[in-house]
């Protein structure tokens, strides 16, 4: 039976026979999602063996026209889903009904922002998306696999060219980029055209990992390697260096103002964002009132423990500096090295630790690699799921810029984005069998507020369970990091709301690669603090609440037990264990 077929018979059938459906609906719709969008089906591999291969050698749509498809896939799948009677379903089944309304309902409202896209950008244009497609996500276990690699590097360069059309269109409606984001962009792609076509990562990743294919003679590698060389050389740099001069061009005239502000109806579209990643209601106004809070209340609490170790002259940031300074690695070749070590050893050891406070922790292996150097100027570090089909593991990346490392911020970071932190979220939810395909895996968007606000989380549990009782250095890491995430609220608001500059964000004690990333992810870096402050809220009503029977490891399972949610459907959830 075809698609068409199915939704044909399915909308003639009486409703009482769809309510058993809704579970093959939620699959279907999950599959004509991802369908419509070849990399995230690489990165997910859902469909069957033809169809994925298929795709696997495509690269997405990033046109307008795309968007606004996705968009009406999104309003079609809350017409079916309203056909289905609520009351019918099981509570699983109307968790998730709950949960896939909300989703798409949050894709629907970004219709009147999609011009306040950039698709080429420091921080996650498609210059910086492609190449980690093709590193991390893309596989190469058989021939088709590398195959697949070169009909997708043949495709780059088109799909740059693509991504330059739209930012000239964006440009002549006056939707341009900041004049240093745009210079920004600019050095990276210069950085990553620096090398000679065969020492590109493109290049050396693919011969490397062909070595791993079965079947394939030393010829046919040599062969498929210099394919790879010839279509970076003639296809891929041109269309880089295309997009290059196109920024430029466009940079002529433009201003260093960064918020969302200086775009029509851009208290508008802030205001969408601010809901989408906090999943609250909360203004601009009182997300930055909460950041100015709690970076008193950290600070003060860091004042106590810099006074323990002998810091007592300077403010928070030269303190904390002088901490820096005191414990780094000592300058060697294999520094960078050591330090991979060293996070894989933390990585380790939080895993055993861990289970005082939890008893469900993934199956998957969590792994730390570092973020490729032409990117690591505007990078974060972070953390990639593994796929459903477990063929790779969790993968915590990290950039090491240099040229110094210091130990102070290290263990805090592992908890963060790998254990208990990301890996510990993500990867469980991706082997969640009970759950929809579509909540194991977030095709419609990963919910920040849930996701960062529960490694924000991590990081402070690591304290609160003793980790860190003989290591005050590290504890003060871990202030740190937090104190960093309130200031990120009063600067994305300040930004986007209040007007505040490039260098006034920066003189608060942001780094620059932080502000220019929050210039182009509006509202996102307000996500960690709420998210957190609500889970450690929870947290404590769920304490008064059950008194004696309440249990840390039943309230992580609560937690972590559904996958992302929404602040609001995560209260639900506690609310209901506190019942219990």
């Amino acid at each position: 039976m075809t698609r068409r077929e199915w939704l044909a018979l399915a909308a003639s059938a009486p409703l009482a026979a769809q309510q058993n459906n809704i579970d093959q609906f939620f699959e279907n719709f999950l599959l004509d999602w991802v369908r419509a969008d070849p990399e995230m089906a690489s990165n997910m591999r859902l469909l069957p063996q033809e169809e994925q291969e298929r795709l696997d050698g495509q690269l997405s749509d990033l046109s307008d026209e795309a968007a606004h498809a996705r968009i009406a896939r999104a309003k079609a799948g809350l017409q079916s889903l309203a056909k289905f009677d609520r009351n019918k379903l099981t509570p699983a089944q109307r968790f998730s009904a709950d949960m896939m309304e909300y989703q798409l309902k949050d894709v629907i409202g970004e219709e009147p922002w999609l011009a306040y896209r950039f698709p080429i950008n420091q921080f996650m244009g498609v210059q910086v998306r492609l190449p980690t497609l093709m590193t991390d996500t893309h596989q190469l276990r058989t021939k088709k696999d590398a195959e697949n690699y070169l009909s997708r590097l043949n495709a780059a360069g088109a799909k740059i060219d693509q991504a330059a059309a739209i930012m000239r269109d964006r440009a002549r409606q006056g939707i341009k980029l900041p004049g240093f984001i745009s210079i920004e962009t600019v050095n990276q792609m210069k950085r990553f055209t620096a090398p000679d076509p065969a020492a590109n990562i493109l290049v050396t990743s693919f011969a490397q990992r062909l070595k791993n294919v079965p079947g394939l003679d030393p010829a046919e590698q040599s062969a498929m390697a210099a394919a790879a060389e010839k279509l970076v050389c003639e296809g891929v740099y041109p269309a880089y260096r295309r997009a290059m001069d196109g920024l430029a061009t466009m940079n002529n005239g433009t201003t260093n103002d960064a918020g969302l502000w200086r775009l029509p109806k851009g208290d508008q579209a802030y205001a969408f964002y601010l809901r989408r990643f906090t999943t609250t209601e909360m203004t601009a106004e009182q997300i930055h009132r909460k950041g100015l809070d709690e970076v008193a209340r950290i600070e003060a609490e860091m004042d106590v423990l810099f006074r323990k170790l002998g810091y007592t002259t300077g403010n928070t940031i030269e303190r904390f500096q002088k901490l820096q300074a005191d414990h780094l690695y000592p300058n060697t070749p294999d520094v960078r090295e050591k330090v991979l070590a060293d996070y894989a050893a933390t990585i380790r050891l939080n895993n055993e630790r861990s289970l005082e406070a939890f008893d469900r922790r993934p199956k998957s292996n969590c792994i730390v690699q570092r973020i490729p150097e032409f990117q690591e100027a505007n990078a974060a570090a972070n953390y990639g799921a593994p796929p459903r089909d477990g063929s790779r593991p969790g993968v915590f990346r990290v950039p090491l810029r240099g040229p110094e490392f210091s130990k102070v911020g290290m263990r805090t970071l592992a908890a963060h984005e790998a254990i208990p932190g990301h890996h510990f979220q993500i990867a469980s939810q991706v082997e969640m069998t009970t759950l929809p395909g579509f909540r194991r895996q977030n095709p419609f968007g990963s919910m920040s507020a849930y996701t960062e606000g529960w490694g924000l989380y991590a990081e402070r549990l690591a304290s609160e369970l003793g980790w860190y009782k003989d290591d005050p250095m590290s504890d003060l890491g871990r202030l740190n990091g937090e104190l960093f995430r309130a200031k990120r609220l009063v600067v994305d608001t300040g930004i986007h709301a209040q007007k505040w500059t490039r260098e006034q964000s920066i003189a608060y004690g942001i780094p620059q690669s932080e502000v220019d990333r929050y210039v182009m992810m509006p509202g996102q870096a307000c996500s960690y603090k709420i998210g957190q402050m609500k889970i450690l809220e929870l947290r404590e009503e769920a304490k008064k609440a059950m008194g004696s029977k309440f249990s840390l490891k039943a309230y992580h399972n609560v937690v972590l037990g559904n996958g992302q949610v929404p602040l609001t459907l995560l209260e639900r959830n506690v609310r209901e264990y506190e019942k219990s």
